[in-house]
């Protein structure tokens, strides 16, 4: 699909306080970025976060259906500690540094970089679209369209829904679950696979995993910093410093029109979004997808890109 539009691929390099290995020095550290679509074509850029915390943009990579569609310039980028972005296993646990202050400023500052900063659109799933509602919060003068893609209100939202989910799985599904939570028996065999069915119901429906997501999560596998030091172990167990995250402050001041998105069997389910299409002003529509669970894009392309098309193609 991508091979008739252009694509331009870059990193952007920025020296960083506290990145070094040694306690208080600075490091030159890279975020990697693509383009599907022309910057100067004139038409207003969409800029895609990926979820995790903690995973990389290749679940993203099908929006540049957008760039094929309706010419919509596409940016997908890898946050820092993700995917071909620099990573930071030695800060492994520093919640003071590996935080979501640290990735906001990577967000300004690669807007500035790719000088767009005054003219652009976004949205961004799970952890994204959490992402996504902060940056809009702070009301960047850029910034016209949003759109909040399975991502929660707050996290005490999140975890009353994973429980209230989880009841709905067979018995001892929420047996193993429960018990190698209890007994910090994470690790097992048995936990994988049952959090692996949870996954099937709620997290994407699509059989087998589709690649995007298969080589998104392999990020978290393969260098699981990020997302247990800000997470936690998974999606259910939030123990990291996210579980106290909530937007419901903050949501009245995002000003910008606002699409809310989700699925039916979504594990971020409607009192998730619930607080969005209440408090945020000029919310203009909240798509909920019959057939998916948290990846729509993936799991109802066809629908997902014509919905989310007609919300952004607009100048």
């Amino acid at each position: 699909m991508s091979e008739s539009i252009p694509i331009t691929i870059g990193a952007m390099a920025r020296d960083i306080p506290d990145a070094g290995e040694l306690i208080g020095t600075s490091k030159v550290c890279h975020t990697w970025y693509k383009i599907y679509g022309d910057l100067n074509s004139g038409k207003r850029p969409l800029v895609v976060l990926h979820g995790g915390p903690g995973a990389s943009s290749p679940v993203v990579s099908t929006f540049s259906t957008l760039t094929v569609q309706h010419s919509i310039p596409v940016i997908i980028y890898d946050q820092l500690g993700c995917g071909r972005s620099s990573h930071f296993r030695y800060k492994a646990g520093d919640a003071k540094f590996i935080n979501e202050q640290l990735l906001l400023d990577e967000l300004k500052d690669l807007l500035i970089y790719l000088k767009i900063y005054d003219n652009y659109d976004l949205i961004g799933n799970s952890w994204g679209g959490m992402f996504a509602a902060r940056h809009a919060a702070r009301q960047p003068g850029g910034l016209k369209r949003l759109s909040i893609m399975s991502g929660p209100a707050s996290m005490e939202l999140w975890a009353q829904a994973q429980m209230e989910l989880l009841r709905t799985l067979p018995q001892d599904i929420q047996d193993t679950i429960n018990t190698a939570e209890r007994e910090g028996t994470t690790d097992s065999q048995e936990y994988t696979e049952a959090t692996d069915t949870y996954y099937s119901f709620f997290f994407c429906r699509v059989d087998p995993t589709p690649q995007p997501l298969q080589l998104s999560l392999a990020n978290i596998v393969t260098d699981p910093t990020v997302y247990h030091t800000m997470n936690g172990p998974n999606e259910i167990d939030v123990n990291g410093p996210l579980r106290s995250w909530s937007m419901i402050d903050e949501a009245k001041n995002i000003s910008v029109p606002t699409l809310l998105i989700n699925g039916v069997f979504d594990q971020c389910t409607d009192a998730c979004m619930q607080p969005y299409f209440d408090l945020i002003p000029n919310v203009v529509g909240w798509e909920r997808f019959a057939n998916s669970s948290h990846m729509a894009h993936l799991e109802e392309p066809e629908k997902f890109f014509k919905v989310v098309g007609e919300f952004f193609n607009v100048e």
